[in-house]
């Protein structure tokens, strides 16, 4: 406990020595000012035709229909170039649930020097590179945020930002313990590094990464421990002319809550081809997650068991899911049996074009495998063919809709239950109205300077 309160007290210690960098900023006198209200209502009606295991054999040919909403109001202040402060509370959950939320997404403060020091802190959300370790995943309609602090430095090119996070129950703040559970992320301690660099035009930029991650442990001889586990990885993008390459590699280390050691890496590659962004674009790519060795594959019914010495299956963690590996969200959402992964194998073609002002559609193939060779199973799960479209009735009022099917394979009946005859369907409509309510400007009176 002692070693956890000295922690905490380092954190706050370098919080207080930057904050005093900004202090002279707050002489401004005659600063700009600025306050705004903004709102976002989202609402989509989804319908789905397999995919996850039902409750009972006669759910298995039924179609499953629901909508759901996400109704956040933003308030912001902003003063100058050093201070912003932002609120946003949020409900969200399906139509008539019961398990629908009334929460706070963000509420933060920001500073800045002229230095190009800043300090963020507070709930947040946070996204770096391309969102896959580190996003706001706001398709999933709750938007997961951190309470975090976060620093660093920013110019000339470079970006450094140190993300700070410790979680706890609230029963411990009194006194004793410091067991962690069933709190807005899953972590109990966070630590993170993240450098990025780019070059005069943006023709290339790279990122690095550096997570240590504490969750939260068993129970071993009536102690509860903390298990740490590590994230380190590089994105890079290269953009000539008409191209965009875009580059990741991350590998994950340490243990896992249970205890058991960690080896997991993930690779990806991704070109976009056009010679005008505006109208079209062409893109493909390929993900490649490990998996684990061994993967029990019980039949229907029975139950098996084996033993893992290592977790080898790689997990994307805090990412915006949805953006990756197909959007009928198979492969991060709903685990296979036994809660462990064979990994997996994307290789997706897809174009974007916008034919018509406010209008766009977005069309795509995958491939779909796992990435461990598994005895008398195929690595083939099937493919994905993906249909999206958009038309912006005003800068504020949009309407998506978006048709998935699925042919899957024995392997994918096998390790994730559909049903079905493997042919799995899903279709979704929604509306985004995110309007700015109010918005004033106004800068400080002088003051009269005494005779």
């Amino acid at each position: 406990m002692h070693c956890i309160n000295t922690k905490i007290a380092n954190y706050f210690f370098l919080i207080i020595f930057l904050l005093l960098n900004f202090g002279l900023r707050a002489q401004d006198t005659a600063a700009i000012n600025e306050f705004y209200i903004d709102a976002k209502l989202v609402t989509r009606a989804e319908l789905r035709y397999g995919g996850f295991k039902p409750d009972n054999d006669e759910e298995k040919t039924k179609y499953a229909h629901f909508v759901t909403g996400q109704y956040r109001l933003n308030i912001g202040y902003k003063r100058a170039s050093w201070l912003e402060l932002r609120l946003s509370p949020q409900y969200s959950g399906i139509w008539g649930s019961p398990s629908s939320s009334l929460n706070l997404v963000e509420g933060w403060a920001l500073l800045r020097s002229k230095y190009g020091l800043f300090t963020k802190i507070g709930r947040q959300g946070l996204e770096y590179d391309d969102e896959r370790i580190l996003g706001f995943d706001d398709w999933s309609m709750t938007a997961p945020t951190h309470d975090v602090v976060k620093f660093g430095y920013e110019g000339h090119g470079h970006k450094v930002h140190v993300l700070l996070a410790y979680n706890q129950d609230a029963k411990n703040t009194s006194i004793g313990g410091n067991y962690y559970s069933g709190g807005i992320q899953p972590y109990k301690t966070m630590q993170t590094l993240w450098y990025h660099y780019t070059t005069p035009k943006s023709i290339f930029g790279i990122s690095l990464l550096a997570m240590n991650i504490g969750m939260q442990g068993t129970a071993y001889n009536n102690k509860k421990k903390t298990m740490y586990q590590q994230v380190l990885g590089t994105y890079m993008t290269l953009n000539p002319k008409y191209f965009l390459l875009e580059g990741a590699l991350y590998y994950q280390m340490g243990k896992e809550e249970h205890g058991i050691t960690l080896d997991a890496f993930m690779v990806s590659g991704k070109l976009h081809f056009s010679t005008n962004e505006d109208i079209y674009s062409i893109y493909g790519g390929y993900d490649y997650l490990s998996g684990d060795k061994y993967f029990a594959i019980p039949a229907s019914g029975t139950f098996g068991l084996v033993f893992h010495d290592k977790i080898r299956g790689f997990s994307s963690l805090f990412g915006s899911h949805h953006d990756f590996y197909g959007a009928m969200d198979f492969f991060y959402m709903d685990c296979y049996v036994n809660n462990f992964t064979p990994g997996l194998q994307n290789l997706f073609l897809g174009f974007y074009v916008n034919p018509v002002k406010g209008f766009s559609i977005d069309a795509s193939y995958h491939f779909f495998a796992i990435a461990t060779s598994l005895p008398n199973v195929k690595k083939p799960l099937g493919h994905e063919l993906e249909l999206a479209l958009s038309y912006k009735f005003a800068s504020f009022v949009k309407l998506s809709a978006g048709y998935s099917f699925m042919k899957g394979t024995e392997t994918m009946e096998l390790l994730q239950r559909v049903y079905n005859n493997r042919q799995l369907h899903w279709g979704w409509l929604m509306l985004s109205v995110t309007p700015t309510i109010f918005k004033k400007a106004w800068a400080d009176k002088k003051k009269k300077e005494i005779q």
